[in-house]
């Protein structure tokens, strides 16, 4: 087995297949193959870009079922949510395609009657190392407004998720996009600076730890070129004394064990005020006990297990760590014995601020609970750790929400919704959570040349403004 790229069956712990890593020589011709590409695919009209994203959304619903049974048996991934995962990727296709040339649309300058326009043009091969949790739709969040712009990419995926990266590439060729737009570039993780070195790349977007954002950040900073960092989350789920507590209960619990805890947007941290604080936990402890975990391929599993046996164990680590700072159990707690990487659903209250589920991520299904006495406490308890992807806010009063919201260090703050990624919505954070968005108009930009037109007078006569 391929020690770079293995898929393992989380249900299981066997291994699945090895992929083999990319030698130098492989490497170099797909860049170049990507460089060639891009030559022509930024001569494809707006129009011809839109019918290929048309295409690959058909491809992808095609494919839908193959796609979804392969992430359930590399990722654990129930199998209604691999489909979700799919049909989401199709709405990205679509609602991209529907919005092209407002996306596209030369700008104009922001007053006075100058003789510009402002144009998105592309700038060249962009590589992705991309994450394993949610294979197609983070490789295709980052793909599709490059490639509408004209940009190619290269997708390096996780040492786990190898052959879903390899099955996507495989529905892109059959949507009948031409090869080089986007390619898997399986390299090892040693390898990744010298792909962000070539002249051919000219810029990069990470999904993963802060730990290797910063890598990559200092490698495309060497190299000046663009990077896009979306390092993750701790996401408050704040809930207010005036708040539907069922309500809060319910996409509480869809927000934290959703992909079996493992989302960089899932709720992480919960802090409910104390007139409800009682009431909220009764209904989440109701919520997390009706889940069903089990095997993925079930349509009744809702919880499946972790992706690999050392996710599971750093998880568990967290939460003994936890118990042992003066956290208490109130659900779960214990991996499930057996065999595969299955965790339960878990539930902790009394949890000291520097207890590990409270200070760093975890990636799992479980929910660290804290009451808070005031809206000034509710705010230090939330930006108590060092992220700033997302925030949920629970309450009846858009003035609260608001007033809550304003104050909150978080790219993203949804009130009585669960933080999720939406095509037509800016996705991102702040603090060490990243650098950039995605998705919208605002991650089309991030990896485009904004040039300015400026259309001087034939005659040569002196330009209406100074020069800088």
């Amino acid at each position: 087995m391929n020690r770079d790229y293995l898929s393992i069956d989380p249900r299981s712990g066997e291994p699945i297949a090895g992929t083999p890593t990319l030698t130098p020589d492989e490497t170099a011709r797909t860049i170049d193959g990507a460089a060639r590409a891009q030559r022509h695919w930024r001569e494809r009209s707006t129009a011809q870009r839109v019918e290929a994203l048309r295409a690959l959304s058909g491809a992808l619903g095609d494919a839908r079922d193959e796609l979804a049974g392969l992430l359930v048996r590399e990722i654990g991934k129930p199998i209604a949510q691999s489909a979700a995962e799919v049909d989401k990727c199709r709405a990205l296709c679509d609602g991209f395609a529907d919005q092209a040339e407002t996306l596209l649309a030369d700008r104009r300058p922001l007053a006075g009657n100058l003789p510009a326009r402002i144009r998105l043009r592309p700038i060249g091969v962009i590589l992705g190392v991309m994450p394993w949790n949610f294979p197609y739709w983070q490789t295709l969040r980052f793909a599709v407004p490059n490639l509408l712009l004209g940009n190619t990419c290269l997708i390096k995926p996780a040492p786990n998720a190898a052959l879903s990266t390899l099955a996507l590439a495989d529905v892109v060729a059959r949507a009948g996009l031409p090869a080089g737009t986007l390619s898997p570039l399986l390299v090892a993780e040693s390898a990744v600076a010298d792909v962000i070195a070539h002249p051919a790349v000219v810029g990069v977007s990470v999904t993963g730890s802060v730990t290797a954002g910063a890598a990559v950040a200092a490698v495309a900073g060497a190299a000046v070129k663009k990077v896009v960092l979306e390092l993750g989350g701790s996401d408050p789920f704040i809930v207010l004394a005036d708040a539907d507590v069922d309500a809060a209960a319910s996409a509480a619990a869809r927000s934290r064990l959703g992909n079996g805890g493992q989302s960089c947007v899932a709720a992480k941290r919960f802090i409910v005020e104390r007139p409800v604080a009682e009431a909220f936990l009764a209904a989440l402890t109701e919520q997390f006990a009706a889940q069903r975990v089990g095997d993925p391929a079930d349509p009744r599993t809702t919880v499946g297990p972790l992706a690999r046996a050392d996710l599971r164990d750093l998880l568990h680590s967290q939460v003994r760590e936890s118990v042992r700072a003066g956290a208490r159990v109130l659900a779960g707690g214990e991996p499930v014995a057996g065999p595969g990487f299955y965790y339960p659903p878990t539930i902790l209250t009394d949890v000291p601020v520097d207890a590990p589920v409270w200070r760093d991520e975890t990636f799992g299904p479980v929910a660290p609970v804290l009451v808070a006495d005031s809206e000034q406490e509710l705010l230090r308890l939330a930006d108590s750790d060092e992220y700033g992807l997302g925030a949920s806010v629970w309450t009846a009063s858009p003035e609260r929400a608001d007033r809550l919201a304003g104050a909150l260090d978080a790219g993203m703050v949804f009130v009585n919704e669960i933080v999720q990624s939406d095509w037509r919505l800016p996705f991102g954070g702040v603090r060490r959570s990243g650098i950039g968005r995605e998705l919208a108009a605002d991650g089309i930009s991030e990896f485009a040349n904004i040039q300015t037109h400026w259309h001087g007078r034939p005659s040569g006569l002196p330009s209406p403004t100074p020069q800088q």
